[in-house]
């Protein structure tokens, strides 16, 4: 056998420039970089092996090692899950800090392989640098805190532990059923080591993205279901995305005259001018899919986790209604109690388009009536100016309408995820970017770089409040390094707008959620209000900055960022409480159960009365 002597830094890299992935026989390169932010714990591990060449990776430096991190996820959400950038940070702070992005990765189920550095295995030196000693166990550190949030974590404390931990890494990283974060932690004397690696080990290595087929029996009981219900509804999840599934569930929908409701991850999929797509589908959905849902007898989730946004906390279908769910997932596929099919979307609505032959939904005028009213609400929206300043609908609106048939809207956190799943129109597939498995604040920006690395000839508008910005944008001064335009539509409301409007419903006065200075006569946060200049900070970088008040500005400052080749950002001041309401939907949130508020009482005799028509699974 023969052998090549490297450090276990070294093979690393050689491994992970060779690995490639194979899906409906198109082979592609799986890793074409790495993002990294180098401290005594890699700097001479890693770094030392990237430093000396001999490799195709092309090396991207973070500024924060979580924000590098929720950019790495980006760049794999946007290629469908198809390419992955892994992280490398030192030990300590460097890489817990990027416990919140394996969280964030996980939750989306978006492969994300982090390479954090860790205390040394000998442990002669101990206790280094930026170590957390606990007593209880000497071989526990903080990379230990991954295990939490990852899909897959191992510590690689001999050289030659790095072949068995890598090749289960890409186990996880390339399975489209158990995906998410990937954590090998590598203590920093470990990576300087050397063993005689094989060289099969360090070859190009092809990973089979093989589809699974749905069973003979599973497309029985699937048939069964779809024919025996009158008003089903389809919720299409990002499942649809990742399997390229999006013709096939056109063509199922159109021939059984069916209904689609999208999740944040299903939207964008099918064309929102489709007369069956009814858009956005639970709290932060529109009218038109929630009240159909209401009075569905069967709901087919398609690829979709069935969170509780999706769901209206359980409260959104009815008693009488059964699921079908269609998801690579086993995990997924038997939520809501659904009558599980486990296996690849595309693979499933395939056979479904010809086993369901002769049924039609029986629906009349509901969907085109639901979807006209929906379609005049969006619209007035997106058109009504108010007094006193620019409202945050139109705004969204003007920027939806500007923006190429191509061009990439990216979201996260805060009040813009539900205005933009109801009221967003995408134009082409893919270019609905929302991250909402875990509203990670701080997203935007750098999940924008990650976007525009995956599809730098498209423009990217990353969509975000004041809140979310001042949360992370570090890697804004990367995209300016590299190059990279994106377009940053900072909504100024002064504060977190979403949570003061939750915090409003249920009962609660205005406290600690708008930005205000502290007040010297009541001791509060009550005071005047700051006026940050967030175009300033945005030149300070050395970005192309505009300030928009009006509906006339914004136009200009779109008009105008469009002949620029640096990023650019737009300081969008917008009147605060000037998103959209809810539609038909109820979100269950911990309301106190005494209060000496008797808006606080009122809201917790709300949610008993609502939580009373929910189901317990």
């Amino acid at each position: 056998m023969n052998r090549t002597r490297l450090t276990m830094s070294q093979a690393l890299v050689k491994f992970l420039d060779n690995q490639y992935i194979e899906c409906d026989g198109v082979e592609t390169k799986f890793v074409n970089g790495i993002f990294g932010i180098f401290g005594h714990g890699c700097v001479v591990g890693v770094g030392q092996a990237l430093e000396q060449g001999g490799h195709n990776l092309k090396f991207y430096q973070g500024k924060n090692e979580q924000n590098m991190a929720l950019a790495a996820m980006a760049y794999a959400k946007q290629m469908d899950r198809k390419a992955i950038i892994p992280c490398v940070s030192s030990i300590g702070p460097g890489a817990t800090n990027m416990v919140t992005a394996c969280g964030c990765a996980t939750a989306n189920r978006i492969p994300l392989l982090v390479l954090p550095g860790d205390t040394f295995a000998c442990r002669q030196p101990d206790p280094v640098l930026q170590q957390a000693e606990f007593f209880d166990n000497y071989g526990r550190t903080v990379t230990d805190a991954f295990k939490g949030v990852c899909h897959y974590f191992d510590r690689i404390n001999r050289p030659e532990q790095l072949m068995t931990a890598c090749l289960n890494a890409m186990r996880v990283l390339t399975d489209p059923a158990d995906t998410g974060a990937v954590c090998l932690a590598m203590p920093q004397d470990v990576e300087g080591e050397a063993y005689d690696y094989p060289d099969h080990f360090l070859a190009k290595r092809v990973w089979h993205m093989d589809r699974r087929p749905i069973s003979a029996s599973q497309l029985k009981r699937a048939t069964e279901l779809i024919q025996s219900a009158k008003k089903p509804i389809i919720v299409c999840g990002g499942g649809v995305r990742y399997s390229e599934a999006e013709k096939e569930l056109q063509e199922f929908a159109e021939k059984y005259n069916i209904p689609i409701g999208e999740t944040q991850a299903g939207k964008g999929i099918i064309d929102w001018k489709h007369p069956l797509n009814l858009g956005g589908i639970g709290v932060t959905g529109g009218k038109a899919a929630n009240v159909i849902a209401k009075d569905a007898d069967l709901v087919i989730g398609v690829g979709t986790r069935f969170s509780d946004f999706t769901t209206s906390s359980k409260w959104l279908f009815n008693e009488n209604r059964k699921v079908l769910g269609i998801n690579i997932c086993p995990f997924d596929a038997f939520k809501m109690d659904a009558e599980a099919v486990i296996a690849d979307a595309r693979e499933t609505l395939t056979a479904l388009i010809d086993s369901c032959d002769g049924y039609k939904s029986a629906y009349t005028n509901e969907i085109a009536d639901a979807k006209s009213e929906w379609d005049a609400i969006v619209d007035k929206y997106y058109s009504t100016e108010l007094e006193g300043g620019l409202n945050q609908t139109l705004a969204l609106g003007i920027i939806n309408e500007f923006m190429d048939d191509d061009a990439i809207a990216l979201g996260s956190a805060g009040s813009l995820p539900g205005d933009m799943q109801r009221l967003f129109r995408p134009k082409d597939r893919g270019t609905y970017h929302m991250e909402y498995g875990y509203s990670n604040m701080g997203y935007e920006v750098n999940g924008a770089l990650g976007a525009k690395l995956a599809k730098p000839e498209s423009e990217v508008y990353t969509f975000c409040g004041d809140g979310s910005f001042l949360m992370g944008h570090s890697e804004l001064y990367t995209a300016l390094q590299e190059g990279l335009k994106i377009n940053v539509c900072l909504f100024d409301n002064m504060g977190w707008g979403c949570i003061e409007n939750l915090q409003n419903n249920q009962g609660t006065d205005t406290f600690g959620t708008v930005f205000r200075a502290r007040n010297p006569v009541t001791g509060m946060l009550d005071g005047a209000e700051i006026d940050i200049d967030f175009a300033k900070i945005a030149e300070g970088y050395g970005a192309k900055a505009y300030t928009c008040r009006t509906s006339d500005e914004l136009r200009a400052a779109l008009a105008d960022a469009k002949k620029q080749t640096v990023s650019c950002l737009f300081d969008i001041k917008v009147l605060p409480k000037t998103m959209t309401p809810g539609f038909e939907s109820w979100w269950r949130v911990g309301v106190a159960e005494v209060s000496e508020s008797e808006t606080v009482a009122a809201a917790y005799e709300d949610m008993q009365a609502h939580i009373a028509q929910t189901f317990d699974y």
